[in-house]
């Protein structure tokens, strides 16, 4: 069973030392229990907030609310146990399958069936092959530099050290985006260390995979948030949504250029990114080693703390 997990709502007022005041309403912060005291969430408060030379802080309708944490820093999470679980964050991929808009579906037809196979096997030995048409960017899957630059690593040339076992860094978004400010900027990915981390943006989109809603008005990753996120040393950056561009942007790219452009891995279509804690996880995305091939699905997932 998940552990809940707790927030803290309030409205604040925070007077410093050396003068000055900072006041703040409708706040909402992780808690790492529905226990905590009022002094606590406001220790909380002010480390999240990187706060130094504060005199006091008063809270003000405090309420605390069972939901999902959403990364405040300095949270420590209950943990129920010491195994680990694994959450599946890929799409499965069927005949038929529309991934991205406009693109082929994958086609699957049989090379050799069961029942041809028995002529060729001793008694009661049978087997399946059969063969699977695609397109690279079907299902979930991740794009190396080499699907924007031609000189770029393919498949074949990703080191799996970038690929597997990777701290993740969820950043739960479906309430911090709207259909007239789609774009996920810096401001909003910049409270947490994200040095050698795949980066994983939780906006929802993915309640629309495999419909027509799925391929507009999709949430995205500006060029701005792009730039953060490798000056910040990101290692992989993944989204739930149909692009990590806006695909309604004329052909522009800034998010595949910047990212492929520094060796920061992209995995597109994931699937179930909010049964993941904002941290302590470990993502794996490893697609098949092709040589000259850009793009291919993985069996993405997260290892997460039981």
């Amino acid at each position: 069973m998940p552990i809940p997990e707790f927030r803290a709502h309030f409205d604040f007022d925070i007077r410093f030392a050396n003068g000055g005041e900072l006041s703040g309403t409708g706040f909402r912060l992780d808690i790492p229990s529905a226990t905590v005291s009022t002094d606590e969430i406001g220790l909380l408060l002010v480390r999240h907030l990187g706060l130094a030379l504060v005199d006091d802080v008063e809270l003000r309708g405090l309420r605390i609310v069972e939901e999902p944490h959403r990364g405040s820093r300095d949270v420590t999470e209950p943990v129920a146990g010491t195994g680990t679980r694994v959450v599946d964050l890929s799409h499965p991929i069927r005949a038929g399958l529309v991934t991205y808009p406009g693109l082929p579906a994958p086609t699957i037809t049989p090379h050799l069936t069961r029942e041809d196979s028995r002529a060729r096997y001793a008694p009661g030995t049978e087997f399946a092959m059969d063969v699977i048409t695609m397109i690279g960017n079907t299902g979930t899957y991740l794009d190396s530099p080499f699907h924007r630059y031609a000189q770029g690593p393919d498949l074949a040339g990703l080191s799996l050290e970038t690929l597997v076992g990777l701290r993740a860094e969820v950043f739960h978004l479906e309430d911090a985006w709207s259909a007239d400010r789609r774009g996920i900027r810096a401001e909003t990915l910049a409270d947490r260390d994200v040095r050698g981390a795949a980066v994983l943006l939780h906006t929802g989109w993915d309640r629309w995979f495999g419909r027509p809603e799925y391929g507009a008005g999709a949430p995205f990753l500006t060029g701005e948030g792009a730039q953060w996120l490798i000056e910040a040393g990101a290692a992989l950056v993944g989204i739930d949504s149909v692009n990590i561009d806006d695909t309604e942007s004329g052909g522009e790219r800034p998010a595949h250029t910047l990212l492929l452009g520094a060796g920061v891995h992209v995995v597109e279509h994931l699937t179930n990114l909010g049964a993941l804690p904002p941290g302590g996880a470990r993502f794996t995305a490893a697609p098949p080693a092709v040589a000259g091939f850009g793009t291919f699905p993985v069996r993405a997932f997260a290892e997460v703390r039981a």
